[in-house]
C-alpha cells in the first residue's frame, strides 16, 4: 500500500513525458506520529466498486450525527445492502438495527465504524469474526492498534476517511458542500439571501 494523508490525495496527474515514461507524484509521508500507511485512491474505489454490503457500526437516530447522514446518504443514493449495528436502537431510517455485527444476517464486506478510539481494536475483531473483507475508520479515527489486528486477519484498512465522502468523490456528487447541486456549471453560484 502507499502512504496517503488525512487531508487527501485527489490531484490532477501531470501528462506523460513525451519520451514515454510515466510521471509519478512522489508519495506523501504519513502525518506526525502515524506510521500505518493506507490505500491509494484507486485501491479505495476498487473497494467500494467489489462491495456489496456495508455495516454501519455505531449508527445513530440522531440527525445530527454523521453516522445518521452517512446512513442516510448509502441507504439513498447507493446500491448497496446496508446493515446498522447499535445495541440501544432497534430501527434507525426504517431499517431495523442489529446489537451487534455477530447479529448480522449476512457477511458485510465492509464494516465502517463510529465509535470511540478505544472501541475500535474490539471492533476491528468483531469485523473479523463477522467475517467482513474491509475495515473502514470514519473521519477523525485512527488507530493503528486496530488497523494491525484487521490486516494481520487478512482485511484491508481505510482509516480517517468518510465512506460518503469517498463514494460521492468517485461517483460524481461532491460538491464542496458535500453533496451533489444537481448543477453542471463553471461557473461558482451566488447563494439565495
Amino acid at each position: 500500500m502507499s502512504a496517503t494523508t488525512s487531508t487527501g490525495d485527489a490531484c490532477a496527474l501531470p501528462a506523460a513525458p513525451a519520451d514515454g515514461q510515466s510521471c509519478a507524484l512522489p508519495a506523501a509521508a504519513p502525518a506526525p506520529g502515524r506510521t500505518w500507511t493506507g490505500p491509494t485512491q484507486q485501491e479505495r474505489f476498487a473497494l467500494l466498486r467489489r462491495a456489496r454490503t456495508i455495516a454501519i457500526v455505531g449508527a445513530s437516530n440522531n440527525p445530527a450525527r454523521a453516522s445518521f447522514f452517512v446512513a442516510t446518504y448509502l441507504l439513498s443514493s447507493t446500491a448497496y445492502d446496508v446493515y446498522l449495528v447499535n445495541p440501544r436502537e432497534t430501527e434507525i431510517l426504517g431499517q431495523p438495527v442489529y446489537a451487534s455485527l455477530a447479529d448480522l444476517p449476512v457477511r458485510p464486506d465492509i464494516v465502517d465504524v463510529f465509535r470511540r478510539h478505544d472501541d475500535l481494536p474490539g471492533v476491528a475483531q468483531e469485523a473479523i469474526d463477522a467475517g467482513a473483507s474491509t475495515l473502514w475508520l470514519q473521519l477523525g479515527s485512527w488507530n493503528e492498534e486496530a488497523a494491525t489486528i484487521a490486516e494481520a486477519a487478512g482485511l484491508a484498512v481505510v482509516m480517517d476517511r468518510c465512506i460518503k465522502i469517498e463514494h460521492a468523490r468517485f461517483h460524481g456528487g461532491l460538491h464542496l458542500a458535500g453533496f451533489d447541486t444537481g448543477v453542471i456549471s463553471s461557473r461558482r453560484q451566488l447563494l439565495a439571501r
